[in-house]
């Protein structure tokens, strides 16, 4: 029975799928009379149903060598495609992963949208996520990594804008779309290039043919770029970032996916075309280039914010750049345990602050205030996801980001740094925003602000005691990093970063020491953390106003020259008819005076060669 369940968890992405597909009848005006709910516990079966059959196959691929499934699918003019998928450990792990997120936060939206009038459309895109997601963790093609990436394109835009209603929610879900789109098109840049380099599309077969890949370095040099641009967008990485600001004017449920394995999506593609990336030391280079950017940049940008999901947007953008760092230097392992822990405790504190948003009347957290007393379950999830998202033993991330540093300290020693600013910088952040939230004294907006009910409050408890007892999971499947083989003086830095991090914070927010609100010696540079380093302004004048200058050169172009040819062709059609009407008599013999004459002009068009060199001849 085990091995069955190992040989068919390819279907596991179609249980998402059924339920999404199942959920669609209870959109508006489809089904009226049960109401929107069946569509939810619909999903909530699939979704249940995926988790136990891939945590059942997980358990039985462990210590087994992966195996290739490989589905013919089309087969013209010498191109052969095939869906090509990876069945292993780290594969059916990854969607134990991502069913079981999307399983907690099926429930947490039970108990948050349950006044709502759209979850028919709204599970049905979260089963498509699901599947989605799922099936990219399996696929072990670069082609259908792309379609696969789209399709997530696509849900990323109609989960956003779940409530058209509002104009806000209508432009961040324009906005989050367009921008992921220009990554979009540079990966399909790369993905068409790297066929006639290397004949195949197949990750395996990639990475053998890295192996002995003797190819022209600046050709390298641009495909490599282009591949990295679609993980860029999708990893909401410098200047792509801002794509991930705007679609948190969604739900806040799909906001727990988005922010822990959505955003993953990208590093995963990043981590499977490593070696090939890994060809060009221009593109290693600017992977950590980009890397460190966003992880300092987004950090600092953190701290300046006082809109909750702003803060926390900025926080994954700054663990996806350390990803980027880990790719770039290339230490997978570490690239892939900071995927996990981050996506474990990013969704446990998108879960306890989004029942903050859920029954407050503001999410501006300097508004906020004593809510520990009146919130402490959603306090003491908040505290065990920020301990799991920083550099606190023996939580999972302290783990993570041990492994990369004490494997940037052999090579790039100057990279360490970046990691333990990074990890100081998250620290001070989320301690911040917990004392914004949780400490002091209740304000107008936070006077009455109970817990939350039942259905969000048991997965974020679940997830809770999941995010303490990662280490043990970890150790039990023997992937916790060896403590001989790791860096001790950095184990040191790491913690003291934390501790100075948390220290500080909680000093400056939680006393009167500094007065509130806090204000730079520098105005102009306060200015410039709290916007964004003015990238939303620098991409309208730079993007938005190309498109727009183009866009208006076509409409030029096509008011009045190709409308314009087309116009005048018509005139002169109109003329010539007008014409005719005047210049014809009726009469036979001047149809056959017409005639006649065209005929001679044609013969003697058709014969000057031969009269021409005569009539020459007879002057000279």
């Amino acid at each position: 029975m085990a091995q069955f369940l190992l040989e068919t968890v390819w279907l596991v992405p179609l249980y998402a799928l059924i339920g999404g597909l199942l959920a669609l009848p209870w959109s508006p005006g489809i089904i009226r009379r049960t109401g929107p709910r069946p569509a939810g516990y619909v999903n909530l079966i699939m979704t249940f149903l995926a988790f136990v059959h891939a945590t059942l196959a997980f358990l039985v691929s462990w210590n087994q060598p992966p195996h290739d499934v490989s589905i013919p699918w089309l087969s013209t003019a010498g191109l052969n495609l095939s869906i090509d998928l990876e069945i292993s450990s780290v594969s059916v792990g990854a969607m134990v992963v991502i069913a079981g997120l999307n399983l907690l936060a099926q429930i947490y939206a039970i108990g948050y949208m349950e006044m709502d009038w759209g979850w028919g459309r709204f599970y049905s895109l979260l089963g498509l996520f699901e599947a989605g997601l799922c099936a990219l963790a399996l696929c072990n093609n670069l082609f259908f990594s792309y379609v696969i990436l789209e399709m997530l394109t696509l849900g990323t835009y109609l989960l956003v804008g779940l409530w058209f209603s509002q104009p806000m929610v209508v432009t961040g879900a324009r906005d989050a779309f367009l921008t992921k789109r220009v990554g979009d098109l540079f990966l399909l840049m790369g993905v068409l290039a790297i066929w006639p380099l290397a004949g195949t599309w197949n990750y395996t077969e990639l990475g053998n043919w890295a192996v002995t890949a003797d190819v022209n370095q600046t050709l390298l040099a641009l495909v490599g770029l282009a591949l990295v641009a679609g993980p860029m967008g999708k990893c909401a990485q410098f200047p792509l970032h801002l794509w991930l600001d705007e679609a948190m004017e969604g739900p806040v449920p799909s906001t727990i996916l988005r922010n822990s394995v959505v955003v993953a999506s990208g590093a995963w593609v990043l981590i499977k075309l490593q070696p090939v990336l890994s060809l060009s030391p221009i593109v290693t280079s600017a992977m950590v280039a980009i890397g460190t950017v966003t992880a300092v940049g987004a950090s600092i940008i953190a701290i300046a914010q006082i809109d909750i999901k702003r803060c926390l947007s900025y926080s994954v953008s700054a663990y996806m750049g350390l990803v980027f760092i880990a790719v770039g230097t290339q230490q997978d392992e570490a690239a892939l345990l900071l995927v996990l822990t981050h996506a474990l405790a990013s969704a446990l504190l998108v879960m306890s602050t989004g029942g903050i948003i859920w029954n407050s009347i503001t999410q501006n957290v300097s508004q906020l205030g004593g809510l520990w007393s009146r919130r402490p379950m959603s306090g003491l999830a908040y505290i065990v996801g920020t301990l799991g998202l920083i550099g606190f033993p023996p939580l999972g991330s302290f783990w993570a980001l041990l492994k990369l540093a004490s494997g940037l300290w052999e090579i790039k020693p100057w990279l360490v740094g970046v990691v333990i600013a990074v990890n100081a910088l998250t620290a001070f952040s989320l301690t911040r925003e917990f004392c914004l939230i949780f400490g002091g004294k209740p304000k107008q907006m936070s006077e009455r602000s109970p817990e939350v009910h039942a259905p969000m409050a048991l997965p974020m408890i679940i997830l809770l005691g999941f995010v303490l007892h990662l280490p043990l999971v970890l150790q039990s499947l023997s992937l916790l990093p060896s403590w001989a083989d790791l860096n001790k003086d950095v184990a040191l830095l790491l913690v003291w970063s934390t501790i100075f991090g948390c220290s500080i914070s909680s000093i400056i927010y939680l006393s009167n020491i500094v007065p509130k609100p806090i204000r730079l010696p520098w105005q102009p540079l306060q200015d410039l953390i709290a916007y964004d380093f003015y990238t939303p302004k620098l991409y309208r004048m730079s993007i938005v106003l190309s498109v727009d200058l183009l866009s208006k050169l076509v409409d030029l172009i096509d008011r009045f020259v190709v409308d314009g040819i087309v116009n005048m062709v018509g005139l002169a059609s109109i003329g010539s008819g007008e014409s005719l009407k005047y210049s014809t008599s009726g009469q036979t013999q001047f149809y056959a005076f017409t005639v006649l004459l065209g005929v001679s002009v044609l013969g003697i068009f058709v014969t000057w060669p031969y009269w021409g060199n005569q009539f020459l001849d007879l002057i000279f």
